[in-house]
């Protein structure tokens, strides 16, 4: 007999504090710790060393800036990061150059004449990008590991029932569970060309003998251009990245994950697809340039490729 009762609605506990370091003695992690020994050795140093020289007052006005500058580098975060990373980061963002350039070769050319002077304090530094080249295959080149992308579309799971949830769920899990390599997975909004859409509608619509089928077709037209004035119409994309490391065969087995990874999605219902080299050029060219309105959908020249014209 069927049981006529709803579904239950599946639930899986996923802890948000995977990367949280774990806790060696009162709370504290072993960075906290480490901070606050170096910071104890140097007040016992100073104790030792003015302690029989200075009165009492003197001395606790001396340490308390010690301890207070350990205790907020131990303890303080900042934009998600501990102080003391933060206060890292910042001082390599301040000893960063400012002005950087492509350089084939790893050497700065000097500035033609007419380019503006730069002062001799700051001179331009060698644009250093995560990707050194992009194979036809797809396959990016990144000095110690390659990688590889794999475009997926996404699921509605709301629409399914208890079962079917715990079905897809479990398929993802178990997709999850065969990684043995770093993956990302990138979810990205990007806004949507509706004006350049209906443009060629528009046009195809006159080259359309049927009176009804081009009015239709100037009516969609139409409908398209209001929509992109009222509204701010986005698409969301799906963009795993898999990687493999070492010296030897890499590219293969790279490739292997990412046919392994778009095998295991699609039986979700997703439909996946391994990128190739130009359309990994278009990924990334978006990737880099957020703000201004592209469409990856087409594929790009690939930065190392012969681009060639034929003549009549």
């Amino acid at each position: 007999m069927r049981n006529n009762e709803p579904d239950s609605t599946p639930r899986a506990r996923i802890p948000a504090d995977v990367d949280t370091p774990d806790k060696i003695v009162y709370g504290l992690t072993a960075r906290q710790l480490a901070v606050l020994a170096v910071a104890g050795v140097i007040g016992y140093g100073v104790f030792k060393a003015v302690g029989h020289l200075l009165p009492a007052p003197v001395l606790i006005a001396v340490l308390t800036p010690v301890a207070g500058a350990a205790i907020v580098l131990a303890l303080g975060r900042r934009d998600g990061l501990s102080m003391d990373m933060w206060l890292l980061a910042a001082i390599r963002h301040t000893r960063r150059p400012r002005h950087l350039a492509p350089a084939a070769g790893g050497k700065t050319i000097p500035a033609p004449g007419w380019a503006p002077e730069v002062p001799a304090a700051t001179p331009p530094a060698v644009l250093r990008l995560p990707a050194k080249a992009i194979a036809e295959s797809g396959i990016i080149d990144a000095g110690s590991h390659a990688v590889a992308l794999v475009a997926c579309t996404t699921v509605n799971i709301n629409l399914r029932t208890g079962d079917e949830q715990a079905a897809l769920l479990g398929a993802y899990g178990r997709w999850l569970n065969s990684l043995n390599g770093p993956v990302q997975v990138v979810i990205s909004a990007q806004r949507v060309d509706l004006s350049s859409h209906a443009q060629r509608i528009a046009d195809g619509a006159e080259t359309i003998g049927n009176q009804a089928l081009a009015e239709a077709a100037r009516d969609y037209a139409g409908f398209l251009d209001d929509l992109a004035a009222r509204r701010d119409p986005l698409w969301r994309t799906v963009t795993i990245a898999v990687t493999a490391a070492g010296e030897k065969g890499r590219d293969t087995e790279v490739s292997r994950r990412a046919e392994h990874a778009a095998s295991a999605l699609s039986s979700l219902g997703i439909q996946t697809a391994v990128l190739d080299g130009g359309r990994v050029t278009s990924v990334l060219t978006t990737a880099v340039d957020p703000y201004t309105p592209t469409d990856a959908s087409w594929p790009r020249s690939r930065p190392d490729a012969v681009i060639t014209r034929g003549t009549s």
